[in-house]
């Protein structure tokens, strides 16, 4: 591990708790020490009153704050000699705990203590620094791990066998401290768990903690290098395999789930490797991972028989925290299979981003675990603990309510501008996952998160649009939603003066394109777990089109029928299909300046004038279009199809 601290950057940070603030983002910035919110940070420091009292006061990473940006309002502070005569108690329930913790805080704005605290507080050292660390739990997950540990750091280390957070694993820690306890001690190794260290600042914790895993790095390269069995390559993976898939996950989870696939070195190793049961079935690196990708993977396909086990294996642990049956999540969220790799899954596309996250660096582990005499994990009881504790529940349960599109998939065309682009946006905000298609490059950088993916291809070609299909499938599982938003105008030409191969060009990518889109996405739509929809974006031209605009009226008024043939054909598959009539939405790129001048002046209007040139006399944009799309797709429209809504202002013409 290399030392990153850098006094001339530390010093830019005020005080102890700004130097707490520089060292945890240095932990939480290295991927082998701390994943998606686990590790913790302190560091004890005088708190002044507004009477000018000081309190001798523990500064905690609060809960919900990332250790790679957290910044100072991130650290809760509580007083110090509170905390420990909590600590002190005979017994004291999970929920007590935090009740006085979130009491004692010195600022009542301060965020809700980590779980830690009471940890952090009987531990007498100044700076307290906590990780994951992967070497710790490689060396950890072990039948001989705590000898390992041992061996590698002497007396220099505490060593306690794992216990769950909260008020007894501190209750734990401060019996082992009065015992064992030394203020020359680096650090605490909490087996299958991670590693604490210590220090009078935190550039001594931070540097203890450098020591310490290099120390790990260095032992286990030389007597278990990271070799990942060499496989073939996967064959690309069939759309409709996976959207299968996608929906029994779903329906075992009861609500859509985001299916995300990998096929790398490493994922392809663990799932053909011939003893991948006994490897993988033990459980996760610590029970911290729990939450976020169970137990153990689903091996294969049959997600039921892994629901039913679950079920079983749940019921007979007897733990804190204990949920009801109604409310427990049987659904697997990660998936190992020999022909499609891994699978990662969440209700979200961040979920299971974060589920490959994890498990990434999980399946290292457990290959170099197998040269070290292979993995051992905690009992089994130890993660039910985790995953339905209360307190985990609870830190669940501040995220809110999901959004109403959440774990859905939508497919959007002429996504790098427009419409398009605005439909994408919408749809991102009410919790979607998104496969934005455009022939502009740009298209790919258009939105940034797991939740996007922007494919630069043109839908004329059809093996453009296939591969289009299958990159998406494989980034999200399947497709629920489809905007079918990419259109041109093409040039203003009169009848008697229209060029073949111009009338055709328009054609192609406002009709063509778009039956060969409803095609490829139809088998998708029928798989959605919460019922497939689609709308087109057709134009007002197609009830009163104008001059010199046959072309593009003729092409809407075309995919506009097909979009009315698609909702008789396919309602009997529980998919909506419905059209937007958008007119003079100006902000996109069928607009150019010259055009809305051009105009403006054949109506003897300025440019604003022109805009507003409706019965409602208001502007309309591209961001007014979208909120009506998504509001087509959202569960709440379940017995709309073949409608056909305008969004113009009002036109004379139409109405």
């Amino acid at each position: 591990m290399q030392d990153r601290w850098d006094d001339g950057e530390a010093a830019r940070f005020d005080g102890a708790v700004g130097a707490c603030v520089y060292g945890s983002r240095l932990i939480g910035r290295e991927p082998t020490l701390v994943l998606h919110g686990g590790g913790n940070t302190s560091v004890k420091a005088p708190w002044e009153d507004v009477t000018g009292a000081t309190i001798d006061a523990l500064y905690v990473k609060g809960s919900g704050w990332d250790l790679a940006t957290i910044r100072a309002p991130g650290f809760a502070p509580l007083p110090l000699q509170r905390l420990r005569d909590l600590a002190a108690l005979d017994e004291l329930s999970d929920p007590a705990m935090m009740r006085e913790l979130s009491a004692a805080r010195l600022d009542p704005a301060a965020p809700a203590p980590s779980v830690e605290a009471l940890l952090h507080a009987v531990l007498p050292h100044v700076a307290i620094q906590h990780s994951h660390a992967d070497t710790i739990l490689a060396l950890t997950n072990l039948d001989d791990g705590e000898q390992r540990v041992r061996e590698l750091y002497g007396d220099r280390v505490l060593y306690v066998p794992y216990v769950m957070p909260g008020f007894d694993l501190a209750k734990a820690v401060g019996e082992r401290w009065e015992g064992e306890g030394r203020d020359d001690l680096l650090g605490m190794v909490l087996l299958n768990h991670g590693l604490f260290t210590f220090g009078a600042s935190t550039k001594a914790a931070y540097q203890a903690h450098v020591e310490l895993i290099t120390l790990a790095e260095q032992e286990l390269e030389r007597s278990a290098p990271l070799r990942v069995p060499a496989t073939d390559p996967l064959p690309p993976a069939d759309p409709i395999e996976l959207a299968d898939l996608r929906r029994e996950l779903s329906r075992v989870a009861d609500r859509p789930m985001v299916v995300r696939r990998h096929t790398g070195p490493a994922a392809r190793a663990l799932a053909q490797h011939p003893d991948r049961e006994r490897i993988t079935q033990q459980g996760p690196l610590t029970p911290d991972h729990v939450i976020r990708t169970k137990r153990r993977p689903l091996l294969g396909r049959d997600v039921d028989a892994f629901a039913d086990a679950y079920r079983e294996e749940f019921a007979r642990f007897e733990h804190r925290g204990r949920t009801e049956l109604a409310m427990l999540d049987p659904c697997p969220r990660v998936v190992l299979d020999d022909h499609l790799g891994m699978l990662t899954v969440g209700p979200s596309a961040k979920d299971a981003a974060i589920a490959a996250d994890i498990y990434h660096h999980t399946m290292d582990v457990l290959l170099r675990a197998e040269a070290l005499g292979g993995y051992r994990a905690l009992d089994p009881e130890h993660y039910f603990d985790l995953e339905y504790w209360d307190l985990e529940q609870a830190k669940l349960r501040r995220a809110g309510p999901p959004k109403p599109l959440t774990g859905e998939v939508a497919l959007v065309t002429g996504a790098a501008s427009g419409i398009g682009r605005a439909c994408c946006d919408a749809l991102l905000d009410r919790g979607a996952a998104v496969i934005g298609v455009d022939v502009a490059p740009q298209v790919v950088d258009a939105f940034d998160g797991p939740s996007w993916l922007g494919v630069a291809a043109d839908l004329t070609d059809q093996a453009a649009l296939d591969e289009v299909i299958r990159a998406g499938v494989d980034r999200f599982g399947g497709v629920d939603l489809a905007v079918i938003a990419a259109g041109v105008f093409g040039a203003t030409t009169p009848i008697a003066e229209l060029d073949r191969d111009a009338w055709r060009s328009v054609q192609a990518i406002n009709l063509d394109a778009t039956a060969a889109i409803l095609a490829a996405v139809h088998p998708l739509l029928g798989r959605a777990p919460r019922d497939g929809r689609v709308v087109l974006i057709g134009s007002k031209n197609v009830d009163a089109p104008g001059p010199g605009a046959a072309a593009y009226s003729a092409s809407k008024a075309g995919a506009t029928q097909l979009a009315r043939v698609a909702a008789l054909e396919w309602a009997s598959d529980r998919i909506r299909v419905n059209v937007v009539h958008p007119d003079a939405v100006f902000d996109t790129a069928l607009w150019t300046d010259e055009r809305l001048a051009e105009r403006a002046e054949r109506y003897g209007l300025s440019v604003e004038a022109y805009k507003r040139r409706n019965l409602l006399g208001t502007e309309v944009r591209s961001a007014d279009v979208a909120r009506v799309v998504t509001d087509l797709l959202d569960p709440a429209y379940h017995a709309t199809t073949g409608a056909q809504v305008p969004i113009d202002g009002g036109s004379d013409r139409v109405v």
